[in-house]
Parts: structure tokens; sequence; C-alpha cells
């Protein structure tokens, strides 16, 4: 299967962005070693997270309505938002991947969504935190984080990625603040991971 994937990613998407893609799925299979969940799944959700990233706007608004998925004023203005969850439905129609797992953990891979599993969360943080995204002190913080406590993880990438919204006056989609809420009380509460 991942040579099938590869194969299809070398023929749509640049070599940078496989590079990026092959350093989640990398990330992805750390991150699922420390908190013993399965690599194989972690590994496929990191391999495909970006496979509709190069799809023109107008591709992921008409598979976005195809599939009946909620598309609101954000992602119209923004259609490049979707591309996470276009990636599940090539994931699924392409490669014949049918683990709603492994489903979640592409489409929540960028805005998040509240009660994301531990798997969608590994995902979530492996795209935003992979060596390639720069090494600032931020970042750093962020690594050491997410093999400290993931849900604290989750809700400083959440809040990184605000900032860097708010600073370049882009739309903030109201998810990511959502996933930022619900994984900052959890942190706060101390409750421990979803499986």
């Amino acid at each position: 299967m991942r040579e099938k994937v590869l194969a299809w990613l070398s023929e749509n998407v640049p070599v940078s962005r496989i590079k990026h893609i092959l350093r989640v799925e990398q990330m992805a299979i750390d991150l699922a070693t420390h908190y013993k969940v399965t690599r194989e799944k972690a590994a496929m959700a990191g391999l495909m997270h970006d496979l509709a990233k190069c799809f023109k706007p107008q591709k992921l608004l008409q598979m976005a309505h195809q599939e009946g998925l909620e598309v609101d004023e954000v992602m119209t203005a923004n259609p490049h938002l979707l591309h996470a969850d276009v990636s599940a439905i090539v994931a699924r129609e392409t490669f014949g991947v049918e683990d709603e797992e492994i489903l979640q953990a592409i489409a929540n891979h960028t805005l998040g969504r509240p009660g994301m599993s531990l798997l969608c969360s590994i995902v979530f943080l492996a795209d935003s935190i992979e060596p390639g995204r720069g090494d600032t002190p931020q970042l750093q913080a962020l690594r050491q984080m997410s093999c400290q406590n993931i849900n604290q993880a989750v809700a400083l990438t959440c809040d990184y990625t605000l900032k860097f919204l708010l600073d370049s006056s882009c739309l903030v989609h109201p998810r990511v603040i959502f996933t930022r809420n619900w994984f900052l009380q959890r942190w706060k509460a101390k409750q421990p991971i979803l499986q």
C-alpha cells in the first residue's frame, strides 16, 4: 500500500510536499510508539494526510459538497481548509482505506476537532511539529510537550496556529478555537488521554 501511495503522490504533489509528508509519517510513528498506539495506523494516516493538498479550490469545494460535508463561510472563502477532509475522501476512494480512525486522523489534521482520539491528536501534532517546520523556541517547546502531555500539546499547538493567523490577518476557523478549548480543559482538569 505504501508504495502505491508514494507513486500516486509523486504524480500529484511536488517533491517538497512529499518530503513534508514523509517527515509527518515518521513523526506520527515516533509519537505512536511513545503513546503505544498502533504504528501502522499512525504511519498510514501520516502518509495520506495531504493527499488533496494540491487540489484546486474548486475541486476541494466540489468534492466536499458531493460528500455532504459541512462547508461554512470560512471554508468557502478559503477552500484550502478542506484539503484534510478531502484527503480522507481520497484515502477511502482511491486507496480503499476503511478504518474510520485513520480516516478521522486524516480529516482532522488541520483544524483539529474537540474529542479527537489519541491517533487523531498524534497526526495533528505530527503535521505541525515535524522538523521541516523550523526550529524556533516555540516549536522546540511543542515538540518536547508532545511527549509529555498530549492534551497540553494540542492546546498549545492551537494557540501557536491562532497567533500566526491573527498576526497574518487571516480568517480563523472556529473549529481551531473549539479544539483548543476542549483540549485546554482536559489538560487543566488533568483528564486522561482519549484512546
